[in-house]
């Protein structure tokens, strides 16, 4: 049996007032206390939220998940959709030829990525990101010739309001 202790601290005290008020928020007086006895800790908070698939694990690629892309000579448009998205591929630009992923709503574009090689240089670079689509946006890939491409897959990993969509 572990021993216990009042600890008497008004900044702790004032601290566990503001964020759990059904603790005795307005309340006077609210003790805390310490143990010595050791309390495993038990984190369920991805069952919690609806999530069976540990975080890291959520993004992951599957054949069935992914929308393959490839992008040479022409603007194209990856996901026109909402929600929440991982990009994962290889942009390669050689000599002078560009290539970029952009964000548009219909009125404004944002370039997110732009790759550009020089003559006689070949240059090929990941690309790993998650981009946020609202109702109306659009990522787009641009490539200014052969010479500037991607290759790579879409993935959705959540809704727009955030509920995660399994592999």
């Amino acid at each position: 049996m572990g021993q216990e202790f009042v600890i008497k601290s008004t900044v702790l005290e004032d601290k566990i007032n503001e964020l759990l008020p059904s603790q005795g928020g307005a309340q006077a007086g609210v003790d805390l206390s310490a143990s010595s006895m050791i309390v495993p800790i038990i984190d369920l908070t991805e069952s919690a939220e609806g999530s069976t698939v540990r975080a890291d694990l959520q993004s992951s690629l599957s054949l069935t998940s992914v929308t393959a892309h490839n992008i040479s000579n022409t603007t194209s448009t990856l996901i026109n959709t909402t929600g929440y998205f991982r990009v994962f591929g290889v942009q390669r630009s050689y000599d002078i030829n560009i290539f970029s992923l952009s964000l548009t709503d219909g009125t404004t574009t944002k370039k997110l990525i732009e790759f550009s090689g020089t003559t006689g240089q070949t240059i090929n670079d990941a690309v790993d990101f998650i981009v946020y689509l609202r109702a109306g946006d659009s990522l787009t890939g641009t490539s200014s010739s052969s010479g500037g491409q991607f290759n790579g897959v879409t993935r959705q990993i959540a809704d727009i309001n955030g509920n995660l969509v399994d592999p």
